[in-house]
């Protein structure tokens, strides 16, 4: 499965260069991309709709009048983290430059914030006609980036420049502008998220507060950078990320079991989950009556991240979470130090939970310990923000 996170919109014009767009599509999908393809009306003469489905996965809207229950204009330009035309044609060129919205992804243009980049591709006459020259003139000083043309021949024996560029110029491009990189692009990122639970009988479990939000979070800022990621969730209700390969636990045990089989194929193990220390001894297969509730004998859990760093190869990077209830943050540095160098981990986020801070939380505070002795104090930030500077510290590592 293809690494996914960012979203991009693959506009295509009607020129005869559209059926190139194919392996621009695939190739944007190797760097992390989901592609939404909007085609022109004209541009389905070269290439069907059905085959923009096959490539991509999705459902492709071509009209303005399709779906308008989900109002496809807005919704598809609120989405993307990016649009590319291409090809873009003469007559494309010329309706954004006077700013027309006759079609849907003409609309889509005018609605999106997001940055823009276009790729020519037409007859060298065209592409030198004074009202192109003019017109991406226009739209460069309105912040469209452009991939100029390339030189080669064109339809039938035409030579000159207009020619569609390679889709290597047209992905530098893309990354070049894309507002997060594709540093972990290649990287196999191994995250766990939630909170485990121990069953003591059918109905009641041991468990903890955590919602899962971190973890999701990274998952999705680790693939937002080009990383494929492999989620472990435990116990969360939160919905499932497009692209990612989720697994469910429920348990410490479930976990680690899963953790052992793809530990040796990551290149990172983010353990932002909240595993229970212990589980019950005495599980009853049935409802235990509350007459009869009494002692719940407990074993320890296995240590699952000591473990694990057991058996690390040279380059694999581990990262841990430990949550803590003091608010001395001398005390918080001790613990975190403690719990680095115990389980022999490569970064550690600790943060205080006393009153029932962090878990469920948007928010989150804390300091970032890394083996080289290095501590970042975290002021209360987004989660999706410490996600992303978290990373910033796992591709150092991961050099």
């Amino acid at each position: 499965m293809f690494p996914r996170g960012r979203k991009l919109l693959l506009g295509v014009a009607g020129g005869i260069s559209a059926y190139k767009s194919c392996d621009l599509l695939r190739r944007l999908q190797d760097e992390g991309f989901i592609v939404d393809v909007v085609p022109t009306a004209a541009s389905l003469n070269f290439v069907g709709k059905a085959t923009w489905e096959a490539l991509s996965g999705r459902n492709v809207v071509t009209d303005l009048w399709s779906d308008v229950t989900n109002v496809p204009h807005i919704s598809l330009a609120k989405e993307s983290d990016l649009i590319v035309i291409a090809p873009a044609t003469a007559d494309l060129l010329a309706k954004l430059a006077a700013g027309r919205a006759d079609d849907l992804l003409t609309n889509i243009v005018l609605a999106s914030t997001s940055p823009k980049i276009l790729v020519p591709a037409m007859h060298p006459e065209m592409w030198s006609n004074a009202a192109t020259v003019e017109n991406v003139k226009v739209l460069k000083e309105r912040g469209f980036f452009v991939v100029e043309p390339a030189e080669g021949r064109m339809t039938g024996s035409d030579f000159g420049v207009g020619r569609y560029p390679d889709t290597v110029k047209i992905i530098e491009a893309v990354n070049k502008s894309i507002q997060q990189s594709a540093d972990l692009t290649g990287k196999r990122i191994l995250i766990t998220a939630g909170g485990t639970r121990e069953p003591i009988d059918p109905i009641r479990f041991i468990g903890n507060r955590s919602s899962g939000k971190q973890g999701f979070a990274l998952a999705m800022a680790a693939a937002s950078r080009g990383a494929q990621v492999h989620l472990v969730t435990a116990n969360t209700d939160l919905p499932i990320i497009e692209g990612i390969t989720t697994t469910a636990v429920e348990t410490a045990e479930q976990m680690a079991a899963v953790l052992a089989v793809e530990f040796p194929h990551c290149d990172a193990l983010i353990m932002s989950a909240a595993v229970a220390d212990a589980k019950v001894l005495n599980y009853s297969d049935i409802k235990i009556k509350k007459e009869s509730l009494g002692t719940v004998e407990l074993d320890k859990n296995p240590d699952i991240l000591k473990s694990l760093s057991q058996s690390k190869k040279a380059g694999q990077v581990i990262v841990g979470f430990a949550a803590e209830t003091s608010s001395n943050e001398s005390a918080l540095e001790k613990s975190g130090f403690d719990k680095l160098s115990s389980k022999s981990l490569d970064i550690i986020y600790v943060n205080n939970v006393s009153g029932g801070a962090i878990f469920g939380s948007d928010k989150t505070e804390g300091l970032i310990i890394d083996n080289q002795k290095n501590v970042i104090k975290v002021p209360e930030i987004s989660k999706d923000t410490l996600s992303d500077i978290l990373l910033d510290q796992l591709v150092s590592k991961l050099g």
